[in-house]
């Protein structure tokens, strides 16, 4: 077993504002062979996603660790085992890691997943039946906690997580109002069952386009954006609302905090419910999550969109395409055929 050459993204400086293509480095290795109990991988699919621009900022306060400057950054995959001094795992074994940003790898069998994809794609597992599709059951049914009937508001509805979100909601008999930055996103969100779906880039003001769209108030808001769309819903919204908190990726870029909403005030006079969480503290969920959206997907209740980026080399631009809007549903990066 020789060698193999393998390309990786790595960090060559932390971004000061929206990160460029200057904050990448592509850099070539080599791959030894496997020792006892290694496994050694080949990339063939990779995940950008919003959370990896903190791991960017080296804060300690962090959830999880920065990026190291100078070595590959990190982030869900799923691979094909191509040799392995772990019994475990056998050529040609698919498997899921948090070694993606690269080709090829080496990682002890206790890093790797064998992947099981449910009969969805093999890529499945890192977006719709995965850490994506959870993030949006989680968030949605046991902190939202809608009944039928109720309104949900989402923001960023046309993204991963909230397209998932706003079909769950359609399940559950929600009306479902969500914003998306084109017309395109807003007709597929409609098509999707979304009862209105606001173009924010064109609406002007977001406060009364949620307020004409939700004419009832808002029961739900799943908290994607931050900034405007906060200030929108926290308007909006009826007495003991919710707001599951997955992300603000609008102030992700900002150099220094940006203020808060001005009308935080509503939290106390409507008595509402925000709770921020991370997906990966509620795995025990998972079953219970993988087994409902089998029988949505077969339904035909639950459907998704992926923008694919092609080579290793650019995985950079993908993951600088997520800030600038200019994908529909998850981003993924292609980076190898299955031979198998």
């Amino acid at each position: 077993m020789s060698t193999l050459a393998s390309k990786e993204i790595r960090l060559a400086g932390r971004p000061h504002g929206a990160p460029t293509a200057d904050n990448f480095e592509v850099a070539e290795t080599q791959v030894a062979a496997p020792g006892e109990g290694e496994v050694r991988v080949r990339n063939l699919w990779m995940s950008v996603d919003p959370y990896m621009r903190a791991r960017m900022i080296d804060d300690p306060k962090h959830y999880i660790s920065a990026f190291q400057m100078g070595k590959a950054l990190e982030g869900g995959a799923i691979g094909v085992v191509v040799d392995s001094g772990d019994p475990n795992f056998a050529p040609g074994d698919h498997v899921q890691s948090m070694m993606g940003w690269r080709e090829i790898f080496n990682a002890p069998g206790s890093a790797l997943n064998k992947v099981d994809t449910q009969g969805l794609p093999l890529h499945a597992p890192l977006h719709i039946a995965g850490l994506t599709g959870l993030t949006a059951y989680y968030g949605l049914l046991k902190i939202g906690q809608p009944k039928e009937g109720e309104t949900v508001f989402v923001s960023a509805a046309a993204g991963a997580v909230g397209s998932i979100v706003s079909q769950i909601a359609k399940i559950k008999g929600c009306r479902v109002v969500g914003t998306a930055g084109s017309d395109e996103k807003c007709e597929w969100l409609e098509s999707r069952g979304v009862d209105k779906a606001i173009n924010y880039k064109t609406a002007g003001n977001l406060v009364k386009a949620v307020r004409e769209a939700a004419p009832d108030g808002v029961d739900v808001y799943f908290e994607n954006v931050g900034g405007d769309h906060l200030i929108a819903a926290l308007e909006n919204m009826n007495e003991h609302g919710r707001i599951p908190v997955c992300g603000m990726i609008s102030g992700y870029n900002a150099e220094k905090p940006e203020p808060g909403p001005p009308n935080l005030f509503r939290i106390i006079q409507r008595k509402l419910l925000l709770q921020g969480f991370i997906v990966s503290d509620h795995f025990d969920v998972y079953p219970e999550f993988i087994r409902d959206l089998a029988g949505w997907i077969k339904d035909g209740k639950v459907q998704w969109q992926e923008t694919v980026v092609e080579g290793i080399d650019n995985a950079p631009d993908a993951f600088l395409r997520l800030f600038s809007g200019e994908k529909t549903g998850k981003m993924l990066v292609k980076l190898g055929e299955d031979d198998g």
